[in-house]
């Protein structure tokens, strides 16, 4: 991944869990990796685990960023998830998928936040 990529899926993740911090979201972890993968985000939204994607975009020119959240990337985070949860011993928790857009624009960060973006879905094992 080129260095200017790098930098601004960074200043996203930032801008991100600003706007989480600001909705009222306990953010308790970021960049979460495991041999399973990683999650940009984990944080309690009330008494939800929330596992966070941050998509990151300089312009729509190759279109939105909601839109890279692909299928694969889905099961990917969802392996994460339930690994996290089993390993903290809150497989009891409520737990939830959100994703948070950000699009840099001349006025600033345009970001959005989908709750209950995906689903688990299929059979994830880990």
């Amino acid at each position: 991944m080129r260095k200017d990529n790098l930098y601004l899926g960074r200043k996203g993740e930032d801008a991100a869990a600003g706007f989480l911090k600001r909705n009222g979201y306990k953010i308790i972890a970021r960049n979460f990796r495991n041999k399973l993968g990683e999650v940009d985000i984990i944080a309690y939204d009330g008494h939800t685990v929330c596992f966070i994607e941050v998509k990151t975009r300089s312009s729509e020119k190759f279109g939105i960023p909601i839109e890279a959240v692909s299928s694969l990337k889905q099961r990917q985070i969802s392996r994460v998830a339930l690994s996290f949860l089993k390993d903290n011993n809150i497989l009891n928790k409520e737990a939830r998928f959100d994703v948070v857009s950000v699009l840099f624009v001349k006025e600033g960060a345009k970001i959005e936040l989908i709750r209950n973006a995906f689903d688990m879905t299929g059979e994830i094992t880990y």
